[in-house]
């Protein structure tokens, strides 16, 4: 019950985490536009009914019952067709509907503040405020990353036993528990227990995890007094560490395999003991690299999307495993949550830093897809004021006429086919992160 308990206030904890970040987005957004003099008529965090609302001057603020997503509404978003322009007669084709209903719409919520309205306003301004938001979940990402690196740190092997495996297990069988006849390990025969620090192996003084680990792998059928330090004390243990298989991995950790896809092994000594982990603070230098490193794998997702997608699918659908790199819905970010929070091995300290790293990955994603140059994503506004600046640049480089605003409406088609895939993709992460969800902790 009490693991129960722990995964439900995971889940709470990434909830309130994203309708937090997703309204300080929208504050991204609207305190430039209340500063430039935008008249902003509402600003909700969530979408579906309305749960919450109080009018505060001219705007609405609320809280909407599905708290994944939110909007400010800023009047005048599309201008009217020029004057002038060609006219459209008798036209009932669904796309040119949409753009003569955006425009209907944007011209109905001016009224008599034409000058307020959102198309008015230079260019620069414009700009400003479309990336008011996402530069917002940047400042988040980097917040949430500077608590976990800075106040928390970043877990690293200590010296000290974490685990004693029972017995030896070939790293090629599938077995995860032992069986009668198998022998003990060499850690569990000589008497390790987890807490002991290592203090000397073979009279060598350990200073890290990957030390003791070397000399284990080089010692195998030798006998090797080992010093720890027990409850303030020094035991002295002999281990002889067994000529056992295990895979090769390369300096990430990850396993090495041969050019036929086989992993490759080797024999090396083997003990059987796993380090246990510390927290270590790191400097505040550290945090924007760990963003900037951040960003670059969310883009790199981002701009192999269809490939990821397609795979996402093949696991669904079939009998391959989620790559635990690739996309993630919000459903599958809870279970995740979750998980954290109901681990009972890890202190609290881990599960809270695990937690405001996910928040702050959760940013990063936020601020990139936002910046997608795609309508209705702020990138998409963006890309049209800049390329109404380069028009109307143009124009007076070579003296012409201004050609006015970007007609922004034209671009609804484009909209309505952008929200069709977003739903489409939603829908098949949501449900892969329930059939097939993604095995975080192997």
């Amino acid at each position: 019950m009490e693991t129960v308990l722990q995964f439900i206030l995971g889940v709470l904890i990434i909830a309130v985490g994203v309708a937090v970040s997703i309204g300080l987005h929208e504050v991204g957004h609207l305190v430039p536009a209340k500063l430039f003099g935008i008249k902003v008529t509402q600003y909700m965090v969530g979408f579906g009914p309305t749960i919450f609302s109080r009018k505060r001057g001219e705007t609405e603020y609320g809280l909407k019952a599905i708290p994944f997503g939110g909007y400010i509404s800023m009047i005048g978003m599309f201008p009217p067709r020029r004057s002038g322009g060609k006219a459209v007669a008798n036209s009932t084709g669904f796309f040119q509907s949409m753009v003569q209903d955006a425009r209907a719409q944007s011209q109905l919520t001016i009224g008599t503040d034409e000058d307020r309205a959102f198309y008015r306003k230079p260019v620069w301004q414009r700009i400003i405020v479309m990336l008011g938001g996402p530069f917002m979940n940047l400042v988040l990402a980097v917040v949430f990353f500077s608590i976990v690196l800075v106040g928390f740190g970043t877990a690293q092997s200590s010296t000290t036993v974490g685990s004693v495996s029972a017995c030896v297990l070939p790293a090629t069988s599938d077995r995860q528990d032992c069986e009668a006849g198998d022998a003990a390990s060499p850690g569990a025969a000589a008497g390790l227990q987890p807490g002991d620090r290592l203090v000397s192996i073979d009279g060598t003084p350990i200073t890290s995890w990957d030390q003791s680990t070397e000399i284990i792998r080089d010692s195998a059928g030798t006998a090797l007094p080992v010093v720890v330090e027990r409850d303030g004390q020094e035991v002295t243990l002999s281990i002889t560490p067994l000529l056992t298989e295990r895979y090769v991995t390369d300096d990430t950790g990850a396993v090495v395999t041969n050019a036929d896809g086989t992993k490759q092994t080797q024999e090396v000594g083997f003990v059987g003991i796993g380090a246990a982990s510390q927290l270590v603070p790191q400097p505040i230098t550290a945090v924007l690299p760990m963003v900037g490193e951040n960003i670059a794998s969310t883009v790199n997702l981002v701009v192999n999307l269809p490939q990821r997608l397609y795979d996402v699918a093949q696991a669904a659908f079939g009998s391959g495993e989620r790559d635990i790199n690739g996309p993630i819905s919000v459903v599958g970010v809870g279970r995740v949550a979750g998980e954290i929070a109901s681990i009972d091995t890890i202190p609290l300290a881990s599960k809270a830093a695990s937690l405001l790293g996910l928040l702050g990955s959760l940013n990063v994603a936020l601020l990139v897809i936002n910046l997608v140059p795609l309508t209705p994503l702020d990138g998409g506004h963006v890309a049209a004021a800049i390329w109404e600046a380069i028009r109307r640049g143009w124009a007076r480089l070579f003296k012409r006429k201004d050609p006015g605003p970007v007609d922004a409406a034209k671009l609804m088609p484009l909209t309505f086919a952008v929200v069709i895939l977003f739903g489409g993709m939603t829908a098949l992460l949501v449900y892969a992160d329930i059939v097939k969800p993604i095995n975080v902790f192997g």
